[in-house]
């Protein structure tokens, strides 16, 4: 076999020990491992396992932009047909990530173009892409299938229009004229959460009138008129479509004949609920619902009333996943809603649903493996300041009642106490991602005014699965503490003002053995904090540190004693030259970037 060949071209020539496999076996087990750390391991048997895991691999993911190169990537894996690819650090999400900081797509593109000329599937999240990459895409890769953009910036609808463009169906007649036609097969184009120019709905109409192949379409959160008529026909021709995301101009009465066009849907994302129909609409809207019994996914729904709640309800009892995110649902509106979906298990709601609601979900949903609790206005000074309405500790243990299933909680909350949080994890002791956000900054227990060491202390002690944790409210070093000596397969810890002194993040790097990625912001750590981690971060994916305590003295420091990380520093035009406000560390083959812009510091 080919692939057998030139794993035997790889191997050094005085290599004397044979692989116990034959290379056919080798190569058709390792067609079935997918998971990337697996493969890694894998790689590190022997050379001929390493070879042959080298020309095997079809995706590769890259959790940050810069620890590889795109010569770097080609040069380990020749075969690519799928990649996966992170830009800025998460805190880009809350702006404290200048504009112009780089992650730009359009040097992996050019490198792709040669190498991986048949690359099928990109998907991107916090990287910057232009309407000239999206182009340069459309145009360079004749079998490509899939784009997803989350969280991305630079580019605009006249970027999608080029990709459905050039969409076109790959038939046996053009299959030798691939590359002179640019034809491709696009199966998902998947837009999401992104920094973009919204130029209007045009771009809907540039997808070719043959073109059928689309089976996931999600442009939820365009802001623009939708060109429905060319979305009505887009939908009509792919016959393949499952899933289905638009966004909320797209209206009840239009759902409604979408619907009725591809009712083999799994996934649906609506547009707004907020119309008043006629009698008549709403029947057609009941009756488009009624015939979407393949759906389990469930999102959209703005500014979703009671008043046309229950034509979901016959589309519900398959779900499993209902974002509610963009619906600022009552309780008694949620209850009444929730019967309807017997099976579900993942809920994504707003705090307008209140404790009340909460308490809905433990008495509805005992398949409940994740739950979402997001604000509905994360700068309402009342939320801030911990009054006001919302969720609390109250509705927290409400749902670990009736949800011993929990794996995965997000939870924005005005309060909270120590002995809440200790008895959601004795119901819920299997969480692998514990996230609590209590909105106003060093909150403290607000029934005894005690620090929430004991909270997260209880949350490290019991969930001996964690691999995610964010922490909030008042908390001294005692937290770092336990989450250094307990949460033995921690990967990822997100800190915000909290500790009292260097102590804590030493203990969190002295005792978090599989930690990978640390984010602290506006917290007391300083240079012997930063410097206890000194064999740590080579193993680590990347340390963001903002508003802490460190200096461009102790960022030097590292910076000489671990050649092999990249120290940076962003500057900006109020910053002293002095203090490091934000200081970003990352591990990386490729050594210094080459697009720093001028307020990021290499050290």
């Amino acid at each position: 076999m080919e692939m057998a060949s030139r794993r035997k071209n790889d191997s050094v020539e005085d290599e004397k020990q044979l692989s116990p496999f034959p290379d056919e076996v080798l190569e058709r087990v390792l067609v079935f491992v997918k998971s990337h750390r697996d493969r890694s391991s894998v790689s590190l048997v022997c050379k001929d396992w390493y070879s042959a895991e080298r020309w095997s691999r079809t995706h590769v993911f890259i959790g940050n932009c810069y620890s590889v190169s795109p010569e770097i990537l080609v040069r380990r894996f020749p075969n690519i047909r799928s990649v996966t690819l992170k830009g800025k650090p998460r805190f880009s999400d809350f702006n404290l990530v200048p504009p112009n900081w780089g992650a730009d797509i359009h040097e992996w593109l050019a490198v792709f173009a040669s190498a991986y000329p048949f690359l099928e599937e990109l998907r991107l999240k916090r990287m910057t892409v232009t309407d000239e990459s999206l182009e340069f895409l459309a145009q360079s890769f004749p079998k490509f299938k899939a784009l997803s953009l989350v969280s991305c910036d630079g580019f605009s609808t006249d970027g999608l229009a080029a990709i459905a463009t050039h969409c076109k169906n790959l038939s046996n007649a053009t299959l030798n004229m691939v590359y002179s036609l640019r034809i491709r097969n696009l199966t998902e184009l998947d837009i999401q959460e992104n920094d973009m120019d919204d130029l209007g709905g045009r771009w809907l109409s540039c997808f070719p009138e043959k073109f059928t192949s689309l089976e996931i379409l999600n442009f939820a959160n365009l802001n623009s008129e939708v060109n429905f008529d060319a979305l009505e026909r887009l939908v009509t021709r792919c016959k393949s479509l499952k899933v289905l995301k638009v966004n909320r101009n797209v209206t009840l009465e239009q759902l409604s004949r979408l619907l009725m066009r591809v009712p083999t849907l799994t996934e649906l994302g609506t547009g707004s609920f907020s119309q008043e129909l006629t009698l008549r609409q709403y029947a057609e809207l009941e009756n488009a619902f009624n015939t979407c019994k393949n759906l389990h996914t469930l999102s959209g729904l703005w500014e979703a009333t009671s008043l046309y709640l229950a034509a979901l309800y016959p589309a519900c009892t398959n779900l499993t996943f209902l974002n509610l995110s963009y619906a600022a649902l009552q309780s008694g509106e949620l209850a009444k809603l929730l019967p309807n979906c017997p099976h579900l298990r993942r809920l994504w709601v707003l705090d307008t649903v209140e404790d009340n609601g909460l308490e809905a979900v433990g008495l509805s949903c005992p398949l409940l493996e994740e739950l979402r609790v997001f604000p509905s206005d994360p700068f309402d000074q009342d939320m801030i300041l911990g009054v006001g309405d919302g969720v609390t500790e109250s509705g927290f243990i409400a749902v670990s009642r009736g949800c011993h299933n929990l794996r995965y909680v997000l939870y924005f909350c005005r309060q909270m106490t120590n002995t809440a949080v200790a008895t959601v994890v004795q119901n819920c002791p299997d969480f692998t991602h514990f996230r609590l956000c209590i909105m106003k900054p060093c909150q403290p227990d607000y029934l005894t005014n005690e620090p929430m060491d004991e909270a997260f202390g209880s949350v490290v002690k019991t969930c001996t699965k964690l691999q995610r944790l964010a922490v909030s409210g008042l908390l001294t070093d005692l937290t770092f503490e336990y989450i250094g000596r307990y949460a033995k397969n921690l990967e990822t810890l997100s800190v915000a003002f909290a500790g009292s002194s260097d102590r804590g993040m030493e203990c969190v790097l002295g005792g978090c053995a599989k930690l990978r990625k640390l984010e602290i912001r506006d917290c007391p750590f300083g240079n012997v904090a930063l410097l206890s981690g000194l064999e740590k971060y080579e193993s680590m994916r990347s340390l963001w540190m903002s508003a802490c305590k460190v200096t461009m003295n102790g960022c030097r420091l590292l910076a000489r004693e671990m050649p092999r990380l990249n120290v940076e520093v962003i500057k900006e035009d109020d910053s002293d030259d002095i203090q490091a406000e934000k200081v970003y560390i990352y591990r990386s083959v490729a050594g210094r970037r080459r697009d720093a812009p001028p307020f990021v510091q290499t050290l």
